[in-house]
Parts: structure tokens; sequence; C-alpha cells
């Protein structure tokens, strides 16, 4: 299913593009869809690239809605994957020989880590009031790299729902330098807040600078086994996502979740397998740690395996209840 979205090779999905802005044409048509025609230059060659969206009061916004085409046997999951980015605003696809997941870039000019970015120019468009011509628009996406994400990789592999979207607060367990909280950021929007929380002093560093340019990015070095030492930081969030890699993994998800998720929150979880119990088969261990979700009463709503972006991987959601009876 995944291969139809993105390429499989990861020393290739992860190499580090040269920061650069490309310009998109923009055709507008008389329906309320609008399809742009993308010409990308990466290393001499040329790629096109075509992303769908629709006009509102002038400014082209992405749609969640990507028809994906793919030849063989994989279309159709294909086809239904990308149908299920419906359900998460935010999050769009750019259309070309390879479909790449996108979010708006909150800080337009500025990549994290050496993420390609597209911009988007909108037509120029008449003024309601004096007819004078309102100026065009452009709008800047980052590609958001599945090898490098495990939220990205769960879209991707087809989740139904990740609770996070635009004005959410998100408290992140396990920042690491920054990657996947930076697109995080650029889902809630200026009006959501990510409390990013990281343990490693040195991965802090990068989290640190990343948030001076994403002002809706607190970053918290502290340890997330002690959530009571940053609860003078955080507020009562939407949503809590971890990756945090440890044996206890859930059990430090349900202290995070009983001091500062909201009843009826989500919670979205990836497990590694080799952290927790490298000796027991992978679906053992997943079994285990939704068991151990249920006890801290997260109700499980889908496991999802992270192959072929991670090896021995699943992401967990599901939501905080007051009672599991």
């Amino acid at each position: 299913m995944a291969r139809g979205l993105w390429h499989l090779h990861p020393e290739v999905a992860v190499e580090t593009v040269e920061d650069r802005e490309e310009e998109i044409e923009v055709d507008f048509v008389e329906a309320e869809v609008v399809r742009l025609a993308v010409v990308v230059e990466v290393d001499s060659a040329t790629e096109e690239v075509e992303v769908e969206g629709e006009e509102h009061q002038g400014v082209v916004a992405p749609l969640e809605e990507a028809a994906v085409e793919v030849e063989g046997e994989e279309a159709h999951l294909a086809q239904k994957a990308a149908q299920k980015l419906l359900s998460h605003p935010g999050v769009f696809v750019a259309r070309g020989k390879e479909d790449m997941l996108v979010t708006k870039n909150i800080t337009p000019g500025e990549s994290v880590y050496g993420e390609k970015r597209i911009s988007v120019e909108s037509s120029a468009t008449t003024g309601l009031t004096n007819g004078d011509a309102a100026p065009a628009t452009k709008t800047e996406y980052r590609v958001w790299n599945p090898f490098r994400s495990k939220l990205a990789a769960g879209i991707l592999g087809g989740l139904d729902e990740i609770f996070i979207r635009p004005g959410a607060k998100v408290l992140y367990l396990g920042a690491a330098s920054g990657t996947s909280v930076s697109h995080v950021a650029d889902i809630v929007g200026p009006t959501g807040t990510v409390f990013a929380v990281e343990f490693s002093h040195r991965s802090g560093r990068d989290l640190i600078n990343m948030a001076t340019h994403r002002t809706n990015v607190i970053p918290i070095i502290e340890d997330a086994r002690h959530p009571l030492r940053y609860r003078m930081l955080v507020s009562m969030v939407d949503v809590i996502f971890a990756d945090v890699a440890q044996p206890d993994q859930a059990r430090i998800v349900g202290l995070n979740a009983h001091l500062y998720l909201k009843v009826g929150g989500g919670v979205v979880v990836s497990v590694k397998a080799n952290c927790i119990d490298s000796t027991a088969a992978p679906e053992a261990v997943f079994a285990r740690e939704v068991q151990k979700l249920k006890e801290e009463r997260i109700k499980p709503f889908e496991q999802l395996t992270l192959e072929p972006f991670e090896r021995d991987h699943c992401i967990v959601t599901g939501r905080y209840v007051r009672s599991m009876t």
C-alpha cells in the first residue's frame, strides 16, 4: 500500500535536499477544486508535481483529499489509504511521480532538517470593494519524510485518526531533535501548542533551536517519567503523542495522561518491540503494550504496523476515558 505513496529506498528518502524554494504555476478553473501544476528541479532532473486544492477567498489551500494513481495490484489499497487523509486536517498530499506528504510551513522560507519545500503561488484576484486586483499570495509546504517520522509513516499506512488538528494542544513525549515536532507544529498552526518533552540534552539543543523559530512549540528538557517536574509549563492537552522507546513506555504515557490529558483526549503511541522485549516476538510485545494501555484507562482504537518505513514497529491510537467499564 505504502509503495504507491513513497519511494521505498530509505537511502534516497532520507537524503538531505538542498534548501530551495520552488515556484508553482497556479491555474484556476471554474469549479471549486483547483489543480496546481508544479515543476521542481532536483539534481538537474525535472519532476512534475501536482497538488489538489480548494479556492477560498483568493487563497489556495490544498485539500485533504488525494486521488493516488498507482498501477498494479497495490492501486486499490493505495487509493483507500489516500482517502483516509480526509480525516487529517492540516495534512496534505503533493502529487507527482511520487506522491509526497506535506504540511503547511508556519515559518515560510525556513526548513528544519533539509527537507524539500514547495511554494504555491495563487493567481491575483479581483477585490470585492473597489475592483482592484488583490496581490498574489504564496503558501509554502514542507515535505514530510515517513522514513524520519513515525507519525508520518502511520498516516501513510492508513491511520483513521491521529487526533492532531489545527488549534489542538499536543503533549509530545520523546521529541528528539524536533523533526516530527516541527510538522506537528505546522498542523496545529499558530492557534495550537506543542509541548515537546525530550530527556537528552544533546537532542534538546536542536529542539530548542527549532522552537526559536516556531513560537507554538514549547521545548521541555526533562524526563517524561516525572511529569510533575514540568507541571508549571504544561496545560491540559487534547492529544498525547509518545515515542520514548522505553520498556515502561505504557506507564510513562499513563502518568502523563492522568495529569495533563483531557477526558476523551487522543493518545498516539509508537511502539518499538526491541526496546521493550528483544526476546519476544514483536506481535506478542504489541499485544502486551495494548493491554498495559488499557490498564491506564486508554481505550485502544487502532493498531497499525509501520513497515516498510520502520521494522518491528507499530503505532497504537486510543482515547483516554474516565473508566474502562
